[in-house]
Parts: C-alpha cells; structure tokens; sequence
C-alpha cells in the first residue's frame, strides 16, 4: 500500500473521530437544552376546585401526563401501567406521585377528574389536573405537548402526545417515559432517576 493511500487513510480516520466527538458533544449539549425547556410555571385546577400551580411538584418525583377521560386508548392503559408501576418502587413509593393534565378542559370539569382518577387500576397517588382553555394551552406549551381536538359528528376525540415526563423533586425534568414500555421498565428508569438524586437529568 502506498504512502499516499495510508496518508488518506489517516487523514479520513482523523476527520471521522472528529466528527463522532462533535455529533456526541451536540447530542449531551442537546438532552441539556431540552431539561432546561420542558416544564415551567403553570396554574392548573385539582379534583377539589382548588388553584394549584408548579408547587405541586416539589417535594415528590412526579410522572406527568397528559390526556382527557374520553380518551379510549391510551390515557386508561397509561395510567393502567403507572398503576403497576407503584407496587415495583417499593419504599421509594412515598416520595412519588403521578400527575394527570387534562386536554380536554371543556369536558373535564373537576367533578370529572375527580371520578376518573378514583379508578382503582389507576395510580394510588394519582393527582388530577384541569383548568381553563388557556390555561391548558399554557402548560401544555411548556412541556411540549401536542393536542387538537378532533370534531366526529356530535362527539369529538382530542388528539395528543402520548408519551410521560419524570420531574424531580426540584420540579425539572428528568427524562421522557416512552408509551408502550412495560411496567418494570418504567420502574426501572424511575429508580435509576432516583438514585442519580433531585439533580438527575436523565434516566
């Protein structure tokens, strides 16, 4: 093999390391950007009538979630999972608390709420969330979730995200819990935040 070629060669295995060390550091500086960017300030209604803002997170390791109580499919197995998810968390489960956001403010009265999240299948911690039109939008825009309500005749379905967020208990986000992941998954995850302490910015 020539000198020329082992010199291109050289030259190309250079410039792939290089590559691959920026591609890594703009994928870290990136998961950074996205913790600092999802969640913020809101205020919201609970079960009771009662304002509650970002407060709520405080104190506790909260998955939250966003969806409606019309919703057919994923809300109940979602919350169906995260109630299996408790059992697995064992002595952490005291500092832990799920939180469900609705998307559906004008169905979803607090009276509502209150019934839906009284499911036994679903969480024992379980906190639901409701508001006005635009307070809805407000916290929906700061975790990045997507909704539109779908018309259907005289019915309607609200479409959206279908993913979770881990929040510590300093009230920032942790990381993304994927729809779909089994119930021993997400507890894992859960308990790998957790171990990583209030600070963790990822799962």
């Amino acid at each position: 093999m020539s000198r020329r070629i082992l010199a291109l060669i050289a030259v190309l295995a250079l410039a792939l390391a290089i590559l691959t060390g920026l591609a890594v550091r703009k994928g870290v500086l990136g998961d950074q950007s996205q913790s600092v960017a999802v969640g913020g300030p809101f205020q919201l209604v609970d079960t009771s009538g009662h304002t509650v803002d970002q407060d709520l997170l405080k104190g506790k390791w909260s998955v939250v979630f966003f969806g409606f109580t019309h919703c057919p499919d994923v809300c109940p197995t979602t919350l169906f999972a995260l109630g299996q998810v408790e059992p697995l968390l064992g002595s952490d489960l005291k500092d832990f608390q799920t939180v469900f956001i609705s998307v559906d403010p004008e169905r979803d009265t607090p009276e509502q709420m209150k019934a839906y999240v009284s499911n036994d299948a679903f969480p024992k911690n379980l906190v639901g969330l409701t508001g006005s039109t635009d307070q809805v939008a407000a916290v929906a825009k700061a975790y990045r979730v997507f909704y539109q309500k779908q018309v259907s005749g005289d019915d309607y379905v609200v479409n959206h995200s279908s993913y979770s967020y881990l929040m510590t208990p300093k009230g920032r986000f942790a990381c993304v819990l994927p729809y779909g992941a089994t119930p021993e998954q997400t507890a894992s995850k859960i308990e790998t935040a957790i171990k990583a302490g209030p600070d963790a910015t990822s799962c």
